[in-house]
């Protein structure tokens, strides 16, 4: 039997942890070709995700030339569903800092690998939270970008 549905401030708690506390996430994209789904690490600054993955690979490739995402981060029975808006970037165009913040709570540093690798930037626009049926209802904690949840 499912636990009683967690408030939406809960929730919006809950997600906060988890950008803040997990590691990897995935990742889905697509082309011509079909749908890609890649597992990815991210680093959470408190309002966007930065990935980073090779130019040349498919997800790369399709972040930059639909230039929005669909992240999932957690278990399945735990979701969080990001859909967000995607800037591509090299490591030059990183903030002072932001690389080595990557590269240490991922313990991946992509700069290491010269100009294969690029970054990208997700501005999430919708984010979706849930565990089981009882909490689809009220799911939805950001809109266009803001969050409709308060504090």
């Amino acid at each position: 039997m499912a636990e009683a549905p967690r408030s939406p401030e809960q929730r919006k708690k809950d997600a906060l942890y988890r950008l803040e506390h997990d590691i990897d996430l995935w990742v889905a994209s697509s082309d011509a070709d079909g749908p890609y789904l890649v597992p990815l690490s991210f680093l959470w600054d408190g309002s966007t995700l930065l990935l980073s993955t090779p130019a040349s690979s498919p997800t790369g490739r399709n972040l930059v030339a639909n230039n929005i995402v669909r992240l999932g981060l957690g278990p399945t029975r735990d979701v969080v569903l990001i859909e967000g808006t995607v800037e591509s970037l090299t490591a030059a165009d990183l903030a002072p800092g932001e690389g080595d913040a990557f590269a240490a709570k991922t313990g991946f540093d992509p700069r290491a690998d010269g100009d294969a690798y690029h970054y990208y930037r997700v501005r999430p626009l919708r984010l979706q939270v849930w565990r089981e049926a009882n909490e689809l209802k009220g799911r939805t904690l950001m809109r266009e970008g803001a969050w409709i949840v308060p504090e």
